[in-house]
């Protein structure tokens, strides 16, 4: 019965909130692109730094230990995306490729007519990889909370599924900005948030030998975002803008920062 309630949870904290998500981002915001840009690079660095990284040091891992994880983290995927690059410039044989991380947004390819695939967004498989180890660190935690007590886990299913929507639109804001259609983006962040029933799984069977390794996957999953945040969202809002779309811009970067603290502020209360 508890394993029937984890599978339960996880799924509807996993993959409902990538869909609660979609339905926000590409339904009545999916006209602010930018707003929505600035909106994911505060979801994201939020996460890391109000949510994840704090969650992380109140285990008892030493605090060395843990910043080492986060500087290796940033250098993994760091070179991640560098690979991603080599290999979609290689394939396409396209030097002009490699301008697109440079500029950080993507250049039409009207003129390619070899171009048959659509440009990779850097920062997509950082982003994907980050986001299957934080959901299965959700699916341990949510798994950990249904052992303890049902109506415990239930509200953590929930507490998951709520502050991780603000997350998901970030994730489903950088899939989107390269020219991947939104079907696609769904369904990859789907995917990752479907390892959330995987943790939950394993967390079952493991739950007391994989308690002391949870601060390491939250740190993990929070160098990922980090370096998403940094190295492809903030690049793509560096621009000469009106005083007004500068506002407009901090303003949107705020809501993110805010929707997530509000949210984790909101799961940690429980």
């Amino acid at each position: 019965m508890t394993l029937i309630a984890i599978l339960i949870g996880t799924i509807v904290a996993g993959i409902g909130s990538v869909w609660l998500a979609a339905a926000l981002s590409f339904g009545a915001l999916a006209r602010y692109t930018q707003h929505m840009l600035s909106m994911a690079a505060g979801a994201l660095m939020a996460t890391a730094f109000m949510h994840l990284l704090p969650e992380a040091f109140e285990g008892r891992a030493a605090a060395h230990d843990l910043f080492l994880t986060l500087l290796l983290g940033l250098v993994f995927f760091f070179l991640l995306d560098k690979a991603e690059l080599w290999h979609h410039g290689h394939e396409h044989h396209h030097t002009g490729e490699t301008h697109r991380h440079a500029h950080g947004h993507v250049h039409n390819h009207a003129h390619d007519p070899a171009h048959d695939h659509p440009p990779v967004q850097p920062g997509s498989w950082a982003i994907l990889t980050g986001d299957s180890v934080h959901c299965f660190g959700d699916g341990i935690l949510i798994a950990s909370a249904f052992m303890a007590d049902m109506r415990l886990g239930a509200i953590a299913s929930l507490a998951v599924l709520a502050h991780e929507v603000p997350h998901h639109m970030g994730d489903l804001m950088v899939l989107r900005s390269g020219a991947s259609n939104k079907r696609m983006a769904l369904v990859k962040v789907s995917l990752a948030g479907a390892v959330t029933a995987l943790g939950g799984l394993v967390g079952y069977w493991l739950v007391d030998s994989l308690h002391s390794y949870l601060p390491y996957f939250l740190v993990v999953a929070s160098s990922s975002f980090v370096y998403v945040a940094l190295a492809d969202l903030i690049p793509q809002l560096q621009k000469r803008l009106s005083l007004a779309e500068t506002l407009a811009q901090v303003t949107w970067l705020g809501l993110g920062i805010g929707l997530v603290t509000v949210m984790s502020g909101l799961a940690h209360g429980h």
